[in-house]
């Protein structure tokens, strides 16, 4: 009798810790091993403060708020992308708000498409700081077309500028780490880099070349155990990204960026990727639901999750064929695009 009774409770204490991990993956907004590092793990402070870190892509959206965060942690900072005045804005607003000096901050505009430039960019961090501990591979842009509508120009823009340009600058980055021993390299990718997204054929390519490529590296620097790779695959994030998205035609420009209040913030995709440099996670799943889920069903079951997306695809298509918004359409009442 009294083996039953134990039994009993180990049952019910399997079915109460079973049903509470079901609840917390509904709240979840990363991968369970970013969230265990986020609650047990190193803290961002205690890794990051005083590191030079790298940023691409940093006057606007996840690169942005990434100078900022990392302001906030006391780490010094190589800020690039094509803008330079909207660097120059970032770096002031890092200087105002946080406690470094204007030493610490080095704007470094950078083209990812001058392939030609960037072993003289990568010396000229190197001479003012010494050392480059992080690099973030941040620049990049996305794509809004039909693959049987877009020209083949904008798929290979899309692989020069995501995959080309951060393989370039990783590669002039990736012998100093080496000579060091020790250093992070940090890419963020997307969830479409390992999964299909229509309407963004080429861009999911990119994403696709990128994750492959880190990959492959990662596994051909097993005698450099304290260099990081780490690859960051986003969900749906508030950011400037569908405002620069391609079309289908190089030149032509997005019409609206469409409702983004259903993604997850900036801010807490920020956090979470520090999370994970700080931890060294090699790769990171950061989306609310339902796309974490998603992101599970494309790892595990693959089957399911091609029907799921098929479904989920083919509304996305026929909202974007009638003029409406593709992304918000899932969440709310659709609303027809303004020109």
């Amino acid at each position: 009798m009294l083996d039953i009774c134990w039994l009993c409770v180990i049952l019910a204490g399997s079915a109460v810790y079973l049903l509470t991990q079901f609840i917390r993956f509904i709240f979840a907004d990363a991968d369970l091993t970013l969230l265990w590092a986020a609650r047990f793990g190193n803290s961002p402070e205690l890794k990051l403060r005083g590191k030079v870190v790298w940023i691409t892509g940093a006057s606007s959206g996840i690169g942005e708020e990434l100078s900022y965060q990392l302001a906030a942690l006391g780490a010094r900072l190589v800020l690039s992308a094509r803008r330079e005045n909207e660097l120059d804005r970032v770096k002031r607003t890092c200087l105002e708000r946080f406690s470094l000096k204007d030493e610490d901050i080095l704007v470094l505009p950078l083209d990812l498409l001058d392939r030609g430039s960037h072993q003289e960019k990568t010396a000229a961090a190197l001479k003012h700081f010494g050392d480059i501990d992080v690099l973030i591979n941040n620049g990049g842009r996305t794509q809004r077309s039909l693959c049987t509508e877009a020209d083949v120009d904008v798929y290979q823009a899309l692989m020069e500028l995501n995959y080309l340009g951060t393989v370039s600058i990783t590669k002039q980055v990736l012998p100093h780490m080496i000579r060091r021993g020790s250093g992070i390299i940090a890419t963020i990718s997307s969830v479409a880099g390992f999964v299909g997204v229509p309407l963004a054929t080429g861009y999911a390519a990119s994403k696709h070349a990128v994750q492959g490529f880190f990959n492959s590296l990662r596994t051909e620097l097993t005698d450099y155990p304290n260099i990081t790779i780490s690859t960051i695959c986003p969900g749906p994030v508030i950011s400037s990204i569908i405002q620069n998205a391609f079309t289908e035609e190089l030149s032509k420009p997005v019409a609206t960026a469409g409702d983004q209040t259903h993604k997850m913030s900036t801010e807490r995709c920020v956090q979470l990727t520090l999370v994970g440099l700080a931890n060294r996670v090699k790769e990171m799943w950061i989306a609310e639901q339902p796309f974490l889920l998603f992101c599970y069903l494309w790892q595990y079951i693959p089957t399911l999750a091609w029907y799921l997306t098929n479904i989920l695809g083919k509304k996305r298509v026929q909202n974007f064929k009638a003029g409406l918004d593709a992304d918000s359409a899932y969440f709310s009442k659709p609303k027809v695009k303004t020109t």
